[in-house]
């Protein structure tokens, strides 16, 4: 398949799948709406979970439209200025994910300084996904920190966030960049857009790498690295 056909076929697919899934998810609702007749509640349980699975699917397909929008350059970034650390902020007050494990999220360093010009709603979106990837794959209680510090990275003046278990943020800030597993299950495509948008800004998302796949001691760690504007 040429590059150039790769757009086109993401767009088609997109197009042929969601169609059908448009229609049955709008008759499961008009099922589930209908006043003139009672569904027994085993019934209706079961169309319930039919319904939320046809959103799921809508919602992934929306995911794939999304990459290949991107992909071929269709997807226009806003150009505010806004501070990366300031947004964070907010950020970290909506993560939520793992808490029934008592996984908490904490945010560490400087909560400003870091103006950068791009898309502060889908630079928003993309470290709430890359965070709730760190989050949810903790195996028991403990805090997972995310390190805010200025560096030079391939010599331009840059916000990097580490994202990991607070005894290993250190261990993955000082490791060799590598390859970040974007192909999670259970959050659809978010994390292959949220590569894209970051990269989308000068950027870049790594894990810290070693021989074994991870620095020693760094279960899963993320590594964010945005260039600065002042």
């Amino acid at each position: 398949m040429t590059t150039e056909s790769y757009p086109r076929l993401l767009s088609l697919a997109v197009h042929e799948i969601r169609t059908p899934v448009g229609i049955v998810g709008g008759y499961l609702r008009m099922l589930l709406r209908d006043t003139e007749s009672t569904l027994p509640a085993r019934q209706r349980r079961m169309l319930e979970e039919a319904e939320k699975s046809c959103a799921r699917i809508g919602a992934l397909v929306a995911e794939l439209s999304d990459v290949g929008r991107i992909d071929a350059g269709l997807v226009p970034l806003a150009h505010e200025r806004f501070d990366l650390f300031a947004l964070l902020e907010d950020v970290a007050g909506k993560m939520h994910e793992a808490s029934d494990r008592e996984v908490r999220f904490e945010l560490d360093g400087p909560p400003s300084g870091a103006p950068m010009s791009g898309d502060p709603a889908r630079i928003r979106e993309s470290f709430q996904s890359i965070f709730r990837a760190i989050l949810r794959e903790q195996p028991s209680a403990c805090t997972v920190v995310a390190s805010r510090r200025i560096a030079l990275v391939a010599g331009v003046r840059a916000a990097v966030v580490v994202a990991a278990e607070a005894s290993s943020v250190q261990a993955a800030y000082a490791a060799a960049p590598g390859p970040f597993d974007e192909m999670r299950g259970g959050l659809g495509l978010a994390l292959p857009i949220a590569r894209r948008v970051i990269e989308a800004h000068g950027g870049s998302l790594a894990a810290p790498a070693a021989s074994g796949g991870e620095a020693p001691g760094v279960r899963s760690a993320a590594i964010v690295a945005l260039p600065l504007r002042s």
